[in-house]
């Protein structure tokens, strides 16, 4: 090795562990506990791949057991769950869920919302009216109702919820669905916590539960880092490394 090819050498030494060092610092995340919201036709293990992604990255996670009974038992579920956390928390929701990320982020422990093919609506906005202005998604006709509780039917669960997962994960999916209380999606949020927090959104553009433009509409409207994915209502399990990647930048804010 001549003069010049060592001195070289030495340079890299040296400068790589700096280069590293710059690169962890951008993106290490400054908040360490996200909590998540699951929706309807679910319950709180919907988020287990991303769960233990975060955990390997030495994220505090916290998964919601939401009751699916009123808006306001929901929203109180959340409000328990960030009270805890032993510091900043990013909010993550799936699906409905995206009300409870709405009325409740605005918790100053909150630093920032992820919405996954999520509702988004304004403070008091009516979301049934909203979603009209757009094409009717196929799983809405596949909710069976025992008296005032729904679910999704098999059928509906393994071709419009959960329609890129292989049938026999969608088949133990649909066996640990929670119902749902019929007047819990007649009611409206009061806060819309992502007109003051950073906002980030997951489009699943083969979205068969929430049509992709109204998810389009409400990332766009929330100003939102938006991301798109080519998936079913279930882009946080049949993509997790995306989804992950999504938190992680929240985290980062």
């Amino acid at each position: 090795m001549n003069r010049r090819t060592l001195i070289g050498a030495i340079a890299a030494s040296v400068a790589l562990p700096l280069i590293n060092h710059v690169a962890s610092a951008q993106t290490a995340p400054k908040t360490k506990n996200v909590v998540f919201v699951h929706g309807l036709f679910a319950d709180g293990s919907c988020w287990s791949k991303v769960i233990a992604r975060l955990q390997q990255k030495g994220v505090n996670c916290t998964s919601v057991q939401n009751p699916l009974t009123s808006l306001h038992e929901a929203s109180e579920a959340a409000r328990r769950a960030i009270a805890v956390q032993p510091g900043p928390v990013v909010l993550v929701g799936h699906s409905f869920s995206g009300m409870i990320v709405t009325d409740v982020g605005v918790d100053p422990k909150v630093t920032a919302l992820v919405y996954v093919a999520a509702r988004a609506p304004d403070a008091g906005e009516d979301y049934t009216v909203l979603a009209k202005n757009y094409p009717t998604p196929p799983a809405t006709a596949g909710i069976v109702f025992n008296d005032d509780w729904g679910q999704l039917s098999e059928e509906a669960f393994l071709h419009d919820f959960a329609g890129d997962l292989p049938p026999e994960e969608a088949r133990v999916l649909y066996a640990v669905q929670q119902p749902f209380k019929k007047s819990l999606t007649t009611e409206n949020t009061t806060n819309a916590a992502w007109r003051g927090k950073p906002t980030f959104y997951a489009v699943s553009t083969q979205d068969r539960t929430i049509n992709p433009d109204l998810e389009r509409f409400m990332a766009k409207r929330m100003g939102a880092k938006t991301i798109e994915i080519e998936a079913s209502h279930l882009s946080l399990i049949s993509h997790p490394d995306m989804i992950t990647n999504l938190i992680l930048e929240a985290l980062a804010v």
